[in-house]
């Protein structure tokens, strides 16, 4: 949930306010994302897809879920200012995972005890008996049909303890009860914390997956109820482990078969359990990090398929954290998650959007054969994670969002497009198929602070790929305002999972402070928060030089389609 120098930091917080003078006031400053009415010259950072909670301070998700058509968010929130404290559970809704509406605060610190990550279930059969009539005991109505019934699994933190408790909402979640014999599950320790539950069908039981982060250790409990837990296995330690583990989560994926030429999805041949795991600091580029391990679960004990053959990251950017699966999503549909941008090298010291802290893009997650496995099992070779933005895009414009369909182009071709149409933008989705050549180096340039795609620019972006190392890389050194840590400018980097190809698919969604790249049709991700001027919405393409008679960079098929 929070590491663990934020964690002491918050509790050397003065609690100046009663509880219920934090839940008047959080309901007075609820609000709609589009809240602050200033120019986008004085808040040029305020994302325009992506949820964040002016003025106030956010981190991780916690239960989202799907409900009667409507995608609910919970969220680590400080209803009382921009950076941790007072940590409660904030709520917003979506119809379509773009645009959010912020409702309250759903769940308010109280009694020294603030509201740290967890889960949310729809228990519609109330196997709980906390969805019954009102004067009804948890005993006397459990079975009972209560659909739209929401049960939370979250952390109660005291400066000394952490343990699982429970609150019921019977309204879909805009009003909370807490359960009235929490704890839960308490093993009496400092750090235990962040439960992910979920519906095991084939065991007819919930699941529990909760960490102890300083042992990096995940463990899993089962029940009947959501009242009384009984220990099943555990796992840990296991891949990286230089920082504490927090919010686990644990779902069963379907494995697809290599992308085609034209297909980026293949056909469904198996599944397989994905146990994320949370790790901050540590990370591949320092700091916070989501790693994943792939494998069988059997309702109790987690095996891995391929042990010791990670860590296997998520994301290979700075500023993805605290990812967590939506519940509820019908059988045949995609699953989803959704993750905190941000990091805690530099978080509390990131420029006010205004307030702090937003969530990146939601996405369709799954696992793929590696390409060189035509039928092959996923036993005998690593599975790849792939993640794929989820996006509601606007209707389509020829004339604005497309040039060079089908045939290759050269760098200064592609150029030429962008000064023509004069493409530019903050807000958009871009995506390009990229051919090095036998460029040493080659990509595009986004967020520049010029319109002119083939002059030097003060301020930039960039995606590329290092042919030489077999890289895939994001520059963000000079992306704008950076001065704020040394941890912040910086080139972060992947290997290439497909080397030797010839052509590389590139997925990038800019906001006005974010840049998310999903690469190798979503099997190499990165996610880099940007603070540039409001005017810098220049792009291009670029390569190095190639020596006369070798191949030069090519770009095709390339869509340019805003979002704003």
């Amino acid at each position: 949930m929070i590491a663990l120098t934020e964690r002491s930091a918050l509790f050397a917080i003065k609690h100046r306010l009663l509880p219920v003078l934090i839940i008047l006031l959080a309901h007075s400053i609820a609000q709609s994302q589009a809240a602050p009415a200033a120019s986008l010259d004085s808040t040029p950072w305020q994302p325009k897809i992506h949820f964040y909670a002016p003025p106030r301070w956010i981190n991780d998700p916690n239960g989202p879920i799907l409900l009667n058509g409507q995608y609910q968010l919970f969220f680590q929130y400080n209803p009382l200012g921009d950076s941790p404290g007072h940590i409660s559970w904030g709520h917003s809704t979506s119809s379509d995972l773009v645009h959010w509406k912020q409702v309250s605060v759903a769940l308010p610190e109280a009694d020294g005890m603030m509201i740290f990550s967890g889960s949310t279930v729809e228990d519609r059969d109330n196997t709980s008996g906390l969805c019954a009539a009102p004067g009804q005991t948890p005993d006397q109505s459990p079975g009972q049909k209560s659909p739209g019934c929401l049960v939370a699994i979250y952390t109660a933190a005291s400066k000394d303890k952490q343990n699982q408790n429970l609150a019921v909402s019977l309204d879909g979640g805009t009003t909370w009860t807490k359960y009235s014999g929490n704890p839960v599950l308490d093993l009496g320790l400092k750090d235990f914390r962040d439960p992910k539950v979920f519906w095991h069908a084939a065991t007819q039981s919930w699941v529990m997956v909760v960490a102890i982060p300083d042992r990096h250790e995940v463990r899993f409990y089962h029940s009947k109820n959501l009242r009384q837990w009984e220990m099943g296995g555990e796992f840990g330690p296991a891949g990286a482990t230089g920082g504490v583990w927090e919010c686990p989560d644990l779902m069963e994926l379907p494995v697809r078969e290599p992308a085609g030429k034209r297909d980026a999805l293949g056909k469904i041949v198996a599944s397989r359990w994905v146990l994320s795991v949370n790790l901050n600091p540590g990370g591949p580029q320092g700091g916070s990090a989501d790693q994943y391990f792939v494998g069988q679960f059997d309702g109790a004990h987690f095996t891995e398929d391929h042990p010791g053959s990670g860590p296997h990251w998520a994301d290979w950017g700075k500023d993805f954290y605290a990812s967590t699966s939506f519940s509820n999503t019908p059988p045949g549909q995609d699953r989803l998650w959704i993750a905190w941008m941000g990091n805690w090298d530099y978080a509390l010291k990131a420029p006010s959007l205004p307030g702090r802290g937003e969530m990146t893009a939601a996405r369709k997650i799954y696992l793929r054969q590696p390409a060189d496995l035509s039928r092959a099992t996923p036993s005998q070779e690593p599975l790849l994670l792939v993640q794929q933005p989820v996006l509601s895009t606007p209707s389509f414009k020829p004339s604005q969002a497309m040039f060079g369909a089908s045939p290759y182009q050269t760098i200064a071709q592609a150029n030429e497009h962008i000064a023509e149409k004069k493409l530019a933008g903050n807000v958009y989705l871009l995506r390009v198929t990229l051919d090095p050549g036998d460029a040493a180096e080659a990509g595009v340039r986004l967020r520049r602070g010029t319109l002119n795609p083939n002059e030097p620019a003060q301020e930039e972006t960039v995606v590329g790929i290092d042919r030489e190392t077999g890289r895939i890389f994001v520059d963000r050194a000079r992306s704008g305002k950076s001065d704020f840590s040394p941890e912040f400018p910086s080139r972060v980097w992947a290997p290439l999972k497909h080397s030797q190809a010839n052509s590389i698919r590139l997925e990038i969604v800019v906001d006005r402070n974010s840049v998310e790249v999903f690469a190798e049709d979503g099997e190499t991700v990165f996610t880099e928060l940007i603070y540039p001027s409001a005017t810098s919405d220049g792009i291009s393409f670029y390569s190095t030089p190639t020596p006369p008679g070798t191949g030069p960079a090519l770009v095709r098929g390339v869509e340019f389609i805003p979002l704003d």
